[in-house]
């Protein structure tokens, strides 16, 4: 691994040494290191880029780690990423991404990640998206999810986006069964002329199943985000979507939630607010001796938290 590569690893995986138990690191399109554990195996696709990762059943207390880095101008990398969590486990996942461009080229990754979440297993997801680089080239994140839930399973995404990308498309489909849940916590900060758009899809397919998808994002500059959500509550289910940004300079943000009951007995709640930060909230800080920039600064820190 180089310099550029230990350094994203960093910021997207919090690491700044090898992890202990399994992992893949992925960079500019190649695997850089792999480990499996006793628990957890990843194997390479022989059809097409990417890897499986089988986790046993009952394996709890494990963090699966799986950074994708591109490190310089002119890379398109497309990976397929497989996860068969088995019946009763209870594991961490980490797959941050981060863009590094000196370049005039542009950089892209498109990640397509396939979760199979077994009966009574527990998933919590972490991903960091960053893009770093002086240069002109554009630093590009795509990622694409679609999760299965069996019986009772549970799934919690926690998806970041630091800054620094200029373009991003996440597209996110979940089917779950009988008691089956999963939550989204979506936080995005864009600025300048960059462009993220988030579309979500549930399918609450089994009784006592349940969606909770919440997404906070700050649009600052000439930046414009897109949000849509769509949730189909097919049965006795519960399901949320919230959408909160807050909009400064002449960006443009948009939201455009969507509940569907197909059952009578489908509870479904959508909500989206959108605006500029209160004059009152800064003034109010600025009276306790900050100035104007450094009471945006805060606010925003409180938001996005």
């Amino acid at each position: 691994m180089n310099k550029i590569t230990k350094s994203l690893i960093s910021i997207v995986s919090d690491l700044d040494e090898t992890p202990k138990g399994a992992y893949n690191i992925r960079q500019d399109g190649e695997c850089a290191a792999r480990h499996s554990s006793e628990n957890i195996d990843i194997v390479s696709k022989k059809d097409k880029s990417g890897i499986d990762i089988i986790i046993k059943p009952n394996t709890k207390g494990e963090t699966v780690y799986i950074p994708a880095l591109i490190t310089h101008e002119n890379v398109k990398d497309l990976v397929y990423n497989d996860f068969y969590v088995g019946e009763g486990a209870d594991i961490i996942i980490s797959a941050g991404c981060g863009v590094h461009n000196d370049g005039c080229e542009t950089s892209e990754h498109n990640g397509i990640h396939r979760f199979f979440i077994g009966r009574n297993a527990r998933v919590l997801y972490l991903e960091k998206h960053v893009g770093t680089g002086v240069g002109e080239g554009k630093k590009v994140i795509n990622p694409e999810t679609y999760v299965e839930i069996e019986k009772d399973g549970y799934l919690e995404m926690d998806t970041v986006q630091i800054g620094g990308v200029d373009s991003t498309k996440r597209n996110c489909e979940a089917i779950l069964k009988e008691g089956a849940k999963i939550v989204v916590k979506e936080k995005i900060m864009t600025e300048g002329n960059q462009f993220a758009e988030t579309k979500f899809k549930v399918e609450l397919n089994g009784e006592n199943s349940a969606a909770n998808l919440i997404s906070r994002s700050v649009a600052k500059g000439n930046s414009h985000q897109r949000f849509i959500s769509k949730i189909d509550g097919n049965t006795k289910c519960t399901g949320h979507s919230e959408c909160d940004a807050i909009v400064m300079d002449n960006a443009i943000v948009s939201a455009l939630p969507e509940v569907t009951a197909n059952s009578v007995d489908a509870s479904l709640i959508h909500e989206a607010a959108i605006g500029k930060i209160a004059g009152e909230q800064i003034i109010k800080l600025m009276t306790l001796g900050l100035t104007e920039e450094e009471a945006e600064a805060r606010i925003i820190e409180g938001f996005m938290e």
